[in-house]
């Protein structure tokens, strides 16, 4: 979850697992984090509804570890 200043600008966030909260430093966030957003269509209970959640790294590595399926993985050879 972002979260905002009373001028609406993004001061950090918050892993909506665990609670942490990650903030900017100089308008950089200290530590990265996964952004999540999901739009339900069609043949869901959720028809027309949108989900969106942040991840720290470690909640991240904790849901993604224990999938049944490996998430798919690939070098990126220059970070922008």
């Amino acid at each position: 979850m972002k979260i905002y200043n009373e001028n609406g600008k993004m001061i950090g966030a918050a892993c909506n697992y665990c609670g942490k909260i990650i903030l900017q430093e100089q308008g950089v966030l200290k530590e990265d984090f996964a952004s999540f957003r999901k739009e339900w269509g069609y043949f869901s209970d959720k028809d027309g509804i949108t989900h969106t959640f942040d991840l720290c790294e470690a909640c991240y590595d904790q849901i993604t570890g224990a999938f049944q399926i490996p998430i798919h993985t690939e070098e990126t050879k220059e970070l922008l």
